[in-house]
């Protein structure tokens, strides 16, 4: 149903499993063992827990960096998730991925650089579509590494799976949310919404739980329709 990989003028999407990544360097990002990783929030998906790729953490305060290290707290401040404390931690995210791909609940992806981008090949960060058969509708999420902030990969992720979304499993709508308080994630996705024909549907008051608290999100859609006015399909 899903396409293993995915490639885009910059990127390699490649399904996210025990086959593709290596569980060391899996949980050497998402623990920041070595002190080397911050995450970018871009997008909040269906609030799926155990390998979810959505948003998290009302109000939580930043947290200082510490010498020779990114912060994997700052990196999960709008995840449903924080650092792994465990490598098991890091083996359920994977398999609930592949839980949710073989069961036709969502397509998670490992994202990589392509030839000729800095770090070709590097694991940069998950992307993913979750699916609402029922309502016909496809979410999105996405994290990134610190290192390859500001280079756009968040609208070009997007616009693949959208494509996958309308083109391959004929949804109806795909949806996005963040955290009220996630600016970074406001402007990459008012960005790439826009760009495909959709709008911010509005303010969703004490919507979404981040751990003990429950949050306010902002929400967007792109319809089939819009899509592919804006796309010329």
């Amino acid at each position: 149903m899903f396409p293993e990989r995915i490639e885009t003028d910059r990127l390699i999407l490649e399904r996210l499993c025990h086959e593709n990544i290596d569980l060391q360097e899996f949980y050497r990002v998402c623990s920041d063992t070595d002190g080397s990783e911050e995450r970018r929030s871009a997008d909040h998906s269906s609030g799926q827990r155990g390998g979810s790729t959505a948003s998290k953490e009302t109000a939580k305060p930043s947290p200082s960096p510490r010498e020779n290290s990114e912060g994997m707290d700052e990196v999960t401040r709008y995840m449903p998730w924080d650092p792994h404390a465990t490598i098991n931690e890091s083996k359920e995210f994977i398999d609930g991925a592949e839980k949710r791909w073989k069961e036709a609940e969502g397509a998670d992806y490992a994202i990589r650089p392509a030839e000729d981008e800095g770090g070709a090949g590097a694991f940069a960060g998950v992307g993913s579509l979750h699916l609402d058969w029922d309502r016909q509708t496809g979410s999105l999420g996405m994290w990134l590494r610190k290192r390859f902030w500001g280079r756009g990969y968040s609208g070009e992720r997007a616009a693949a799976l959208m494509e996958l979304a309308f083109e391959r499993l004929d949804l109806e709508v795909v949806a996005v949310t963040h955290h009220a308080d996630n600016e970074k994630s406001k402007r990459a996705i008012e960005k790439y919404v826009e760009a495909h024909g959709g709008q911010c549907e509005g303010y969703l008051r004490n919507w979404a739980p981040y751990g003990d608290e429950v949050a306010d999100e902002y929400r967007y859609t792109v319809t089939q329709a819009e899509y592919r006015d804006a796309t010329g399909d």
